[in-house]
């Protein structure tokens, strides 16, 4: 069993969404997908993620996203800690996953608020509830309203977090503050709040937050995870300073729905063959242009990353 307490200590910081790269064909490009890894430790993130909303799960067949998992645990090798997004419509589904989670050896899995069909709150607990007992590993629920049309209550969360202990965490991609200022209120300091709307990552440390998973940790990781270390070395205006100097390529990135922009700005980065399964596309070439101009700023397009 992870020791929930040295858990805890971990999962903080920049935990980097990676993108699921696909090749020329639409197969999962699982070479690139382990240069992406190794290139995110050598930049310094200080954990990773798969399969969640940046690594297009819904595109996936399960036995690609079971794949996935296993190549970014195999391929981090330890050095930082893996957490998998395990989180479906389908609870079978999900059991299914966080279980294999646990077997494959992640830290941790972050489980999303079922989409689609709009749970009630009960129904959250007991989806909850039952993921969570079915493993030892850490879970983090991942709170995303704007994806799924529900909002999980901070008093279901509460609840979650005092009958599982394992449940450490949140993933909130809310714009509403008050909600996740409420939530270190109601489940406690010690709770994992991390921040998923890029433009609250410094603003969710300052109330005590654990730190972010941020989409655009796919572009500049040495950037997001220096903001973090500035902000836990108590580096205030060196983490704010950063936290201004991201802003204008956290907005472009969300001109499209993610993780399209992303793709686009890795693509002319070198980093990956630019590709989205269907119904997901690139952006327009007119939005790609203007995201090659802001991304100029940060990235030198002229080498190959």
């Amino acid at each position: 069993m992870i020791d929930l307490k040295t858990a805890r200590e971990k999962l903080r910081g920049s935990i980097a969404p990676i993108i699921t790269p696909f090749d020329e064909n639409g197969e999962f490009d699982q070479s690139t997908f382990e240069s992406l890894i190794n290139w995110h430790i050598e930049s310094g993130s200080h954990a990773i993620s798969v399969t969640g909303t940046t690594g297009e799960p819904s595109s996936l067949t399960i036995e690609e996203r079971e794949k996935v998992m296993e190549t970014a645990i195999k391929a981090a090798k330890g050095q930082v800690p893996v957490v998998p997004g395990t989180g479906s419509t389908n609870h079978k589904e999900t059991l299914h996953l966080t279980r294999l989670a646990q077997e494959m050896g992640a830290d941790a899995a972050l489980v999303i608020v079922p989409y689609y069909n709009k749970p009630s709150q009960h129904a959250l607990y007991k989806h909850f509830k039952t993921v969570a007992d079915s493993v030892d590993i850490p879970i983090i629920v991942y709170n995303i309203p704007g994806r799924t049309a529900v909002n999980m209550d901070v008093k279901t969360l509460a609840r979650l977090n005092e009958d599982c202990p394992n449940i450490i965490g949140v993933k909130e991609s809310n714009k509403d503050f008050e909600h996740v200022n409420r939530v270190l209120l109601n489940c406690g300091k010690d709770f994992l709040l991390y921040s998923g709307i890029e433009l609250l990552c410094y603003p969710m440390l300052a109330i005590g937050g654990a730190g972010s998973i941020s989409a655009t940790a796919n572009i500049v990781p040495d950037k997001v995870a220096e903001l973090h270390n500035a902000w836990f070395e108590g580096d205030v205006k060196r983490a704010q300073d950063l936290h201004y100097e991201l802003m204008p390529l956290n907005d472009v990135l969300f001109k499209d729905t993610n993780p399209a922009p992303l793709k686009a700005a890795l693509g002319m980065m070198g980093k990956i063959t630019p590709k989205l399964r269907l119904p997901m596309d690139l952006p327009t070439e007119e939005l790609q242009s203007e995201i090659r101009s802001v991304l100029s700023n940060y990235v030198d397009l002229s080498v190959k990353q």
